[in-house]
């Protein structure tokens, strides 16, 4: 795991300690980021499911402003906390640990996010659809700017809409989709 681009390019990311979380590969990466550029500079970012961060950090190399990161796994906060301390990001970003379901349910952000990455576990897809369905609702009501873009990476086999968002692009690699969602 490296940063493929921006202020800290070639940068490598130390790598989850177990196999709760799935990194994304660099091509994959290179090319949701190949998108993204329009909306990267100055934006404020959630990285929710951040794992070791991978997706928030590539953000702020790439001019991000602010990356908020959601996690619960212990050993993939202590390599986040590790990954944003190398790179010397500590002012720039925040980690959120525990239940982001409850965060999200009752924190009214100063700022929202101009990018949100959602990236939950796949089982998530089939045991807590319910869970995503409220975070999704609590995105858009609170927590997404008018003109915000979240990336929701899941099994390309599973179809879930997020009835709060609206789905304006999906790309497919491999077994993995990436939808583009805004608000309605």
């Amino acid at each position: 795991m490296r940063i493929i681009s921006g202020e800290f390019r070639g940068r490598k990311l130390l790598p989850p300690e177990s196999d709760t979380t799935r990194p994304i590969t660099d091509r994959v990466k290179q090319s949701l980021f190949d998108i993204l550029t329009p909306h990267i500079e100055g934006a404020r970012i959630y990285d929710l499911f951040a794992g070791t961060g991978s997706m928030g950090l590539e953000s702020l190399s790439r001019g991000a402003n602010f990356a908020s990161f959601f996690e619960s796994d212990r050993s993939a906060l202590h390599r986040l906390q590790q990954n944003i301390s190398s790179l010397k990001l500590e002012p720039r970003t925040q980690i959120i640990p525990g239940d982001l379901f409850k965060w999200f349910s009752t924190a009214k952000p100063n700022e929202p996010a101009n990018l949100i990455f959602l990236d939950p576990p796949y089982r998530f897809l089939k045991d807590h659809s319910d869970k995503l369905h409220s975070l999704a609702s609590a995105i858009a009501k609170d927590h997404l700017a008018n003109d915000g873009l979240i990336i929701f990476r899941h099994d390309a086999d599973d179809e879930l809409q997020l009835s709060p968002l609206k789905l304006i692009d999906r790309r497919e690699y491999g077994g993995m989709a990436l939808e583009f969602l805004t608000k309605k």
